[in-house]
């Protein structure tokens, strides 16, 4: 799956308030603190789980005040959250964001920044809180959810700061792999950054697959969708939009080693752009242990060498 841009209308809107919002935490350092996030936007965290109807019965129920029931049908929060899988939610009537107790604590951080986001972008909330005569459409959930991912990485990863950061290293995976501690975050949503903002005038490509060696691929495997993620910057977006995943995890596929961890491997591989014109890009993967993180950059336009 091709990851997705904010428009630019959208996307200064919500960099304004973000930015606000860290000058009210006084432009902290690394890694932002959520609780205090919370604290200075009044918002409370509770958690339920997706897996025990009984436990997720008495979330439901907990939300009262003062005796009152909030939801007056608060079955129909517990089938949202059965039905589409939801690992985090956010209820702006009540200012509260809840977290899926079962999904694993590491991914919590970023899940709870994306509902921030939800409670700091003024146009959400009514989307969120549509009833019958103002159903929201997939697409305008979509484009809300975009949005609050979008926000959530402006959040954990300051824009100015982490592009400097980054830019501190050579282009390439050790950046991601020095800053993602640095920033408090996981090595995925660290990658994910990296390619979508520290270069915007380089075309950078990231896959995110299961291991890419035949012996290592899981039983499910499925080679016509062999990408979780496939996450494209902005330029190359623009420049390289005919790129399909299925081509490019087979060359990765061909340099990759069947390691149980770290860097699998490194090659450079031919990928041709929207006006049919070809150009190598440097290729390199590594495997954290449950998912591989495939980084593409460009180098050079291919040179054709005819023979005379």
């Amino acid at each position: 799956m091709k990851n997705t841009f904010v428009g630019e209308r959208a996307k200064a809107d919500i960099d304004k308030r973000v930015e606000r919002l860290l000058r009210g935490l006084g432009n902290p350092k690394p890694p932002i603190n959520l609780v205090e996030v919370r604290e200075l936007l009044h918002l409370d965290k509770s958690y339920y789980s997706g897996e025990d109807d009984g436990l997720l019965a008495e979330t439901v129920n907990r939300l009262k005040l003062g005796g009152k029931q909030l939801l007056l049908r608060p079955s129909l929060l517990k089938d949202a959250i059965k039905k589409f899988d939801l690992r985090a939610l956010y209820l702006p009537d009540r200012k509260r964001i809840l977290l899926d107790q079962n999904v694993p604590v590491k991914k919590h951080r970023w899940l709870e920044a994306h509902e921030i986001i939800h409670d700091v972008v003024p146009w959400h909330s009514p989307v969120m809180l549509g009833d019958n005569d103002h159903t929201p459409t997939p697409n305008c959930t979509a484009k809300i959810e975009v949005e609050a991912n979008y926000g959530a990485g402006q959040l954990l990863f300051p824009r100015g700061r982490f592009v400097a950061d980054a830019r501190a290293f050579s282009p390439g995976f050790e950046a991601v792999r020095k800053l993602y501690p640095v920033y408090g975050n996981t090595m995925t949503s660290t990658f994910w950054r990296y390619v979508e903002l520290v270069y915007p005038d380089v075309p950078m490509l990231g896959l995110i697959t299961a291991h890419p060696h035949v012996l290592r691929r899981p039983t499910d495997f499925d080679l016509t969708k062999p990408c979780r993620y496939f996450i494209q910057s902005p330029l190359f977006a623009s420049q390289f939009s005919a790129v399909a995943e299925t081509e490019v995890f087979e060359e990765v596929s061909s340099y990759c080693g069947a390691q149980s961890g770290g860097p699998l491997g490194e090659g450079e591989i031919v990928l041709t752009d929207d006006n049919h014109d070809q150009h190598v890009f440097f290729f390199e993967t590594f495997f954290n242990k449950h998912e591989a993180l495939t980084l593409g950059r460009y180098l050079r336009k291919l040179s054709i060498v005819v023979a005379v």
